[in-house]
């Protein structure tokens, strides 16, 4: 079983508390990209990135810089989104970091497939970023089906996580032999599951965390998942599909 991810747009550098264990599996792929990124202006950068100046003076100060070989840290404490602090990195302990290391992937549109003990830099691109060149235009061009054999080659069993923005490079690869297990955190709203953003975010984080803690592998486990006020529906989900409603405060 393997559990997908997705990053998160802030992130940090953090040398001190854990060691990585290796490189990102894909990192020559990923000097191909800083390589193109380096020949591109700052305008071109901008418009890719869609953000401020603040924010895009940030990280083309960092792509001029990056050394995809020193100053690592850990993916697994690198990415500071919502779903990474609901996931509470700092506070595993070490079965915790050994389980998330076998099962769970990071997926990136810079590293690709990430390992939660991969070392990484803080870099700025989103999967379905819109690179703007002739031989180099999508990230889901460029990466294609390496990033799902790759994890079809690990398991035949992939639980979900993931936004549909970095599971497209999954689903879209899929046959009969994998099962693969999208988890939905929503509320029930005039009679439609409605999921809201920041509320799904965080219950992913805690699921990776019950994941970890109760060392789980076998799937069936994963509908006692009850935190945040979640339940399992079982009337609701289907064999590739686990629904989690929010129960209503009273």
């Amino acid at each position: 079983m393997r559990i997908i991810i997705s990053p998160a747009k802030k992130m940090r550098v953090d040398t001190d508390t854990l060691d990585y264990y290796q490189l990102p599996q894909f990192v020559e792929n990923t000097e191909i990209l800083l390589a193109y990124l380096k020949r591109l202006s700052y305008e071109k950068l901008k418009s890719i990135w869609k953000c401020s100046d603040k924010i895009a003076t940030l990280n083309y100060d960092r792509i001029q810089k990056i050394d995809l070989y020193s100053n690592l840290t850990p993916a697994i404490l690198s990415f500071e989104g919502i779903q990474y602090q609901y996931m509470g990195s700092e506070v595993f302990d070490i079965n915790e970091f050994e389980y998330l290391q076998t099962h769970l992937r990071i997926f990136s549109g810079f590293y690709g497939m990430l390992r939660p003990f991969d070392g990484v830099v803080p870099y700025r691109l989103e999967m379905q970023s819109k690179l703007r060149g002739k031989e180099l235009n999508s990230l889901y061009e460029f990466w294609d089906r390496s990033l799902a054999d790759s994890l079809f080659s690990e398991s035949n069993c992939i639980i979900n996580l993931a936004s549909k923005e970095y599971s497209r490079c999954i689903s879209n690869y899929l046959d009969k032999s994998i099962r693969f297990i999208t988890c939905i955190f929503g509320e029930m709203i005039k009679g439609k599951i409605v999921e809201k953003g920041t509320l799904v975010k965080m219950a992913r984080g805690e699921m990776v965390r019950f994941m970890a803690e109760n060392q789980i592998k076998d799937i069936e486990e994963i509908k006692t998942f009850n935190r945040l006020n979640y339940t399992f529906r079982d009337k609701l989900s289907d064999e590739n599909t686990y629904v989690f409603l929010k129960k209503k405060n009273n």
